[in-house]
């Protein structure tokens, strides 16, 4: 591993926009924690476990993991930096998993590790321009090569006996945690990935999995094997959501199609475009990527969507919550016209930092430019 990597929790080099910025408060009720943390996930496994945790444990310890593997799409790179921060404001440490060895066993990069560490230089680097709340020592990034390195002796019986209790086909129905399908042709090395996954969990003492929906299968792999020794504190799964890709009919951003999701360093005018053309039926709410955006992305950050118009056309229009404008865009009062230059501007206003430190440090502009160099392999 590089130097680079040791130096992960630098102060951010730009200053976050101020309506991300969630500052920790240590007077929170259980309750108001429990609310903060319970709003990131579309789904909690179980609820009443995540009350007890927060009830008895002052710091609980949140795993959130990613496989360095291409440019950062908007998705990976706002809304884990809006979920971490709700996360450490709620009093969570959160440890942030640099899969880089899960990478190569995925056939990322064509299994260059070289390739893979690089890139997941860069996404440390994106986080930290965004605004991820990285000051303080509540989150830490840990490179999976050096960590399993250093504590193979703990590592290793751990996969072992997780393989042990689990036949193959219970295996294979993970596979959907690698961007595989149960049909795909596996080597060997991607049926060993969730048995290694399953035991970063315990491996990195996690109470909370803070994953995608896509991911949940390893994590309810992870509880049952707590029922197989035993165990009575299973670690909570906190799913989010997975933002669809801008076209229609794409259910998952793809890093492969730029045409599928806006990069965090996407130029002023590519995001203009990309959201020009995005699938955005009027009157449709269901399966809207735009209005997704607007959901998941907008209001979080600013908590306000505000639609530019001319007085023809209803005038300018504030929405304090994403509720009130499905129901004006379902009624036909907003038109996908106006909604659409307004989240090109709101997107562009979050990704501003981050554009201004890939160009003015030297380090991050060389950085995105061997990502950028390196071709996707799926």
């Amino acid at each position: 591993m590089e130097s680079e990597s040791t130096n992960s929790n630098e102060t951010a080099p730009t200053q976050p926009l101020q309506s991300l910025s969630i500052s920790p408060q240590p007077q929170l009720s259980v309750k108001e924690r429990f609310d903060l943390i319970r709003s990131i996930g579309e789904e909690c496994i179980q609820e009443d476990e995540l009350e007890r945790l927060l009830a008895n444990k002052p710091q609980p310890i949140c795993y959130d993991g990613f496989e360095p593997s291409g440019r950062m799409h908007i998705a990976q790179g706002v809304m884990k930096a809006i979920n971490v921060n709700k996360l450490t404001a709620a009093g969570c440490k959160v440890k942030i998993w640099i899969a880089d060895w899960f990478a190569q066993l995925n056939n990322k990069m064509g299994g260059d590790l070289k390739k893979i560490q690089v890139i997941g230089q860069y996404l440390i680097e994106i986080w930290k321009a965004v605004g991820m709340n990285i000051e303080g020592g509540q989150v830490e990034f840990l490179w999976s090569s050096e960590e399993i390195n250093s504590r193979a002796h703990e590592y290793w019986p751990l996969v072992m006996d997780i393989a042990r209790r689990n036949k193959l086909p219970r295996i294979v129905r993970c596979c959907q945690i690698m961007g595989r399908s149960e049909q795909d042709e596996l080597s060997a090395a991607q049926i060993f990935y969730p048995c290694m996954q399953c035991a970063d969990i315990f491996f990195l003492k996690a109470d909370i999995c803070q994953l995608g929906m896509d991911q949940r299968k390893v994590n309810v792999l992870a509880r049952e094997y707590c029922d197989d020794i035993k165990r009575k504190n299973k670690p909570i799964i906190l799913s989010h959501h997975m933002l669809p890709g801008l076209q229609e009919g794409q259910e998952k951003m793809s890093k492969s199609d730029p045409s599928s999701s806006i990069y965090m360093e996407d130029e002023e005018a590519d995001v203009n475009l990309k959201i020009k053309k995005a699938f955005c039926p009027p009157k449709v709410v269901e399966k809207n990527p735009c209005l997704e955006y607007v959901k998941y992305i907008i209001f979080p950050w600013f908590h306000e969507f505000t639609i530019e118009r001319k007085p023809e056309n209803g005038g300018d229009k504030t929405f304090k919550s994403f509720e009130d404008l499905a129901n004006d865009y379902e009624n036909g009062e907003l038109h996908p016209g106006d909604l659409k230059p307004a989240l090109a501007k709101a997107l562009n206003r979050i990704l501003q930092p981050v554009r201004d430190h890939f160009n003015n440090d030297p380090k991050a502009k060389e950085l995105v430019k061997r990502v950028k160099s390196y071709k996707v392999t799926r």
